[in-house]
């Protein structure tokens, strides 16, 4: 497929998305399509073992819905549109890292926290919120529900009711983000994160993905179910043979995602 509003590349085994819209990189349907594609893309794709999501030039990471659509027909396919793409994210099979190159405002804030993991440049461009009471509205791609779970709920009522910008260091102090990042080193960084994932067992980060995931949705007792139905699963693979034959042999594993 042809994409018009993102990059799509590989680097071995990681796929890289990125949002093609500089400077700001808004989120219009078009994108949201293409996004949902290119997950389509790298998941049928047994080689890609993780993502990496980032943005275009060196202001913004995504400043979220394209407000030149707003009050259009496609307006109103944006909006379900993207808690459905965003939602896969969430749920992808794949660990998928958000690499925050400068500003993610809004929807690219939410775009980020669907991502497993988000690591941030610290520089005076780079903040993270979810602004969107001071336009009288509020959040429509999951923000009101993933930030408290992420930060816990005073944190996210302050950012919120105040449409909050926070740096880097201050959103890794609350646990926003996994790390921070110098401007010239976000790629770098992301992808060694991305490698270091690449060479655990697929079908076991899958799994793990999946019923941490399941599990937050659910009680604690409900939840070790989950889990205890992920571990049978991954018992049965090839790598789980191939981790504890290594671990007895003092050598690197070799996992193949069998």
């Amino acid at each position: 497929m042809a994409y018009e509003n993102l990059i799509v590349e590989r680097d071995e085994n990681i796929g890289v998305i990125t949002l093609n819209r500089p400077p700001a990189n808004p989120i219009n349907l078009a994108t949201l399509n293409e996004l949902d594609q290119a997950l389509t893309e790298f998941e049928k794709d047994k080689a890609i073992r993780v993502l990496i999501i980032t943005g275009a030039g060196e202001k913004g990471f995504s400043a979220g819905f394209d407000v030149k659509t707003a009050g259009t027909p496609e307006s109103e396919k944006t909006g379900p549109r993207g808690v459905e793409v965003f939602s896969r994210i969430e749920k992808y099979p794949k660990p998928v890292i958000a690499a925050i190159n400068g500003f993610a405002l809004g929807g690219g804030c939410e775009l980020a926290m669907v991502c497993h993991f988000r690591i941030m440049v610290d520089s005076e461009r780079a903040v993270i919120g979810l602004s969107e009471i001071d336009l009288g509205i509020i959040p429509g791609w999951g923000g009101t529900q993933r930030l408290p779970r992420l930060v816990g709920k005073t944190k996210a009522l302050e950012m919120l009711l105040l449409g909050k910008r926070i740096s880097a260091p201050e959103a890794l102090n609350i646990g926003l983000i996994t790390k921070v990042s110098q401007p010239t080193e976000l790629m770098k960084d992301a992808k060694e994160l991305a490698k270091a994932l690449a060479k655990k067992a697929p079908v076991a980060v899958q799994v793990i993905l999946d019923v941490v995931t399941r599990g937050l949705e659910t009680t604690t007792d409900e939840g070790v179910k989950i889990e205890r139905e992920g571990s049978q699963r991954v018992t049965k693979t090839k790598d789980a043979m191939e981790g504890m034959i290594a671990f007895v042999q003092k050598r690197e594993p070799v996992f193949t995602g069998e």
